[in-house]
C-alpha cells in the first residue's frame, strides 16, 4: 500500500522545466494573510482605539520601488473594527519594526522616539568630528570628564556598602524593641495612675453625698418627730384666747379642756355660725378648794334659773330650725348650768 502523503514525486528522464508555461501575474498582486496588530494604534475617522495583537484579515502586497538590502518590503491593509476605514502600515527591515502610513496614529512610541533622538544626535556628532578634529579634543575631554566622575560615584557606592555591611543590624533592633518595651510600660504607669486618681476622686464624691444624705435624713427624721408629737386635735384648741374667755375674772388661767370642746374647737367663737352659739358672759368667779376645776360664774346661770314657760317654748323652736352645731352650743350651755 502506498503512501497517503507522498514526499518524494516521480520526475521523468526527459523532463525539461523550460518547457513549463510561466503564469502572468502582476507585480502588485494582492494576498489575503491573516495577521495581528504590530502595534497599538488609533484610528483617525472615529477615534476608536485598536490594542497590540487583534487579528486581522488583512491584504497584502509587495511595496514597488522599495527594498533594503535587497529585502522587499511589504504593505497590509486592514479596515477600523468600528468605522471600517482602511488603515495601511508596511514593514520596517531597518529597525526591525513597522511604520505607519495612514488612517491611524500609533500611540505609546516614547521608548521609539528617544531611541530615534540618541541615534540623530550620535550621528550628528559624528559628522562634525570629521571635519573638525578641535571637536574631536574636545568631544574626548568631555568623555573623559564623564568617566572620572562616574569613577568617583562608583567608589562612593562601594564605601557606602562597606558602612553598611559593619552595622549591626541586630543590635539596633533590640535597641528599638527595648525602647518600644519601656515606652509601653511608661504608657500602662500614666493609665494606671489616671485610674487611681479618678477611683480616689470618685471616692471622695461618693462619701459627700452619703454625709449630705445623711445630713437630710437626720433634719427630716427630726422634723418629723416633731410634727408626730403635735396631736391631730390641736389645730381645733390652739386658738388665741378671746376676752371674755380667755382668762376669768379673777386672773386664772382654764386648767382643763372638757371633751366636747375638744371635738367643736372654735367654730362656736366667731365667722358665720357664731350667730348660734350663745357666748357666756364674764363675771365673778367663786374659788372653791379643788384648784383643779375653776369654773367661772356667769349671769346666764341666774338666767336660766328664772325663766319662764314662755321662753322655754321659743328655746324649742329655735332647736327645731338651727343645725346640728346649734345642738351641740345649747348642749352646752345646759351642761355648764347643771355643773353649777
Amino acid at each position: 500500500m502506498s503512501e497517503r502523503k507522498v514526499l518524494n514525486k516521480y520526475y521523468p528522464p526527459d523532463f525539461d522545466p523550460a518547457k513549463i508555461p510561466k503564469l502572468k501575474l502582476p507585480k502588485d498582486r494582492q494576498y489575503v494573510v491573516r495577521l495581528m496588530a504590530p502595534f497599538n494604534m488609533r484610528c483617525k475617522t472615529c477615534g476608536e482605539y485598536i490594542y497590540k495583537g487583534k487579528k486581522f484579515n488583512a491584504r497584502k502586497e509587495t511595496v514597488q520601488n522599495e527594498l533594503y538590502m535587497g529585502l522587499p518590503i511589504f504593505r497590509f491593509y486592514i479596515k477600523c473594527t468600528r468605522c471600517l476605514a482602511e488603515i495601511t502600515f508596511k514593514t520596517d527591515p531597518e529597525n526591525t519594526d513597522y511604520a505607519m502610513e495612514h488612517g491611524a496614529t500609533r500611540n505609546f512610541q516614547a521608548e521609539k522616539l528617544m531611541e530615534e533622538e540618541e541615534k540623530r544626535i550620535q550621528q550628528d556628532r559624528e559628522d562634525e568630528e570629521l571635519n573638525n578634529p578641535m571637536k574631536v579634543l574636545e568631544n574626548r575631554t568631555k568623555d573623559s570628564k564623564m568617566e572620572m566622575e562616574v569613577l568617583e560615584n562608583l567608589q562612593e557606592l562601594k564605601e557606602l556598602n562597606q558602612r553598611q555591611a559593619r552595622v549591626d543590624f541586630e543590635g539596633m533592633i533590640h535597641k528599638y524593641r527595648e525602647l518600644e518595651k519601656r515606652e509601653k510600660e511608661r504608657e500602662k504607669e500614666e493609665d494606671e495612675r489616671e485610674t487611681r486618681e479618678m477611683l480616689e476622686r470618685s471616692l471622695v464624691k461618693r462619701l459627700r453625698d452619703s454625709d449630705s444624705d445623711s445630713e437630710k435624713e437626720e433634719e427630716s427624721s427630726h422634723h418629723s418627730n416633731k410634727s408626730s408629737a403635735d396631736k391631730p386635735t390641736d389645730i381645733l384648741t390652739t386658738d388665741k384666747p378671746s376676752e371674755g374667755q380667755g382668762e376669768s375674772a379673777g386672773g386664772v388661767k382654764r386648767a382643763k379642756m372638757e371633751s366636747w370642746e375638744k371635738s367643736v374647737g372654735t367654730l362656736g367663737r366667731g365667722g358665720a355660725l357664731g350667730s348660734l352659739v350663745v357666748r357666756k358672759k364674764p363675771s365673778e368667779t367663786v374659788n372653791k378648794p379643788n384648784p383643779k376645776k375653776i369654773i367661772p360664774a356667769t349671769t346666764s346661770q341666774t338666767d336660766s334659773k328664772a325663766s319662764t314657760a314662755d321662753s322655754a317654748n321659743t328655746s324649742k323652736a329655735t332647736q327645731k330650725a338651727s343645725s346640728s352645731l346649734s345642738l351641740l352650743g345649747a348642749y352646752s350651755d345646759s351642761d355648764s348650768s347643771d355643773d353649777s
